[in-house]
Parts: structure tokens; C-alpha cells; sequence
């Protein structure tokens, strides 16, 4: 055994609580790769929308989603994920979404989540969380801004009601450099 980091540990989870034909969302689609991967587990019946700021993360991702025959499960939108109650049905109940929290890997550094627009995004989709869904937010702060989201995004969660939400924190504490972590929220 061994333990994961965040990402393959967020995946863990997300497999426990996605089903095929499941609504689901990739907070910010980054390279793709999440957005990959929740379009497997929902299947041709189930639909992923996936959401980024950076027309460079649309592109790479809409490139992996060709290459593994993906694309028609998948709605990319080029906005931020404040514009969640926009883009998504207000019929579509989800069972789970994740943020990756911090910018686009190997673009520029400047352009980064922000904590009020994340945080107005996690509530939206709180709001249209199914039951025992899962709300997974890997946050990457060793970034200039990144202390700033992590706070307020950790404050918030432990002001959720734990009445409604447990909200669990993963992550590794000996390691250098602000390794990431993941908060899990599931709706009671």
C-alpha cells in the first residue's frame, strides 16, 4: 500500500459516487485530463461540462477529447465557472464536480483561480449537488494569490453545516513546497 497524492486520490473518490448517465462537472478543465476522465465514467449516456477562463485549456482539452472519441458526452465552455447556473440546465441535478484550484500548468502563472469567483461557483453547485454526491476541490496554492484562495476556500468549508455536508481534508503535511490538498464535500 501507499498513499496517494491529491489528484489520484480525488479520482478514487469520484469513482465511488459517478455512474454512467450521471451529470458531472470539471470545475476547470486545465489540460483535460480530469475532463478525460469523468467523460469515461459517465459514459455516452452521462454528460460532463467543463469550464475554463484560458481559450488555451478549452483547446488542449477539446484536442484530448478528439483523440479518445470523448467529445460527445462533453460540453466545453469557454467562461469561468461563476457562470455554472448559466451554462447548466437548472434541471440537472449533479453528482459530483472538482476544481483544481491555481492556473494553467506550464502557461502563464498570472492567470489564477480567484476566491470569489471559486467560491461562488462551489456554492451554485452545491446547490444542485445530489445526495451523497461529492463537490472535490484539489487546491494548488505555492503560487502568488494561492495562500489567499486557500484560506477563504478552507473557511468556507468549515463553515458548511455539517448537518448537511461532512467536508473532508487530504493531504500531506511533511512535504515542502505547499503541496496540494484535497477538500471532498459530500452532501448528506
Amino acid at each position: 500500500m501507499y498513499l496517494k497524492t491529491a489528484v489520484p486520490f480525488s479520482h478514487d473518490l469520484l469513482k465511488q459516487v459517478i455512474a454512467p448517465g450521471d451529470t458531472v462537472i470539471d470545475a476547470t478543465v486545465g489540460n483535460g485530463s480530469d475532463t478525460v476522465f469523468l467523460a469515461t465514467l459517465v459514459e455516452k449516456k452521462g454528460h460532463v461540462y467543463g469550464f475554463d477562463i484560458q481559450a488555451e485549456a478549452i483547446k488542449q482539452t477539446q484536442e484530448k477529447l478528439l483523440l479518445t472519441g470523448l467529445t460527445e458526452q462533453v460540453t466545453l465552455v469557454h467562461a469561468g465557472h461563476e457562470t455554472f447556473n448559466q451554462h447548466v440546465p437548472e434541471t440537472k441535478e449533479i453528482s459530483a464536480a472538482i476544481f483544481n484550484l491555481g492556473y494553467l500548468p506550464k502557461s502563464d502563472k498570472s492567470v489564477i483561480t480567484k476566491p470569489d469567483t471559486t467560491l461562488s461557483a462551489v456554492t451554485q453547485m452545491l446547490e444542485r449537488l445530489r445526495k451523497a454526491g461529492l463537490l472535490i476541490i484539489v487546491v494548488y496554492y505555492g503560487h502568488d494569490g494561492g495562500a489567499v484562495e486557500k484560506d477563504a476556500v478552507l473557511a468556507f468549508c468549515e463553515s458548511l453545516d455539517q448537518t448537511q455536508y461532512n467536508v473532508l481534508q487530504y493531504g500531506f503535511i511533511n512535504q515542502k513546497n505547499a503541496p496540494p490538498f484535497v477538500l471532498a464535500i459530500e452532501k448528506k
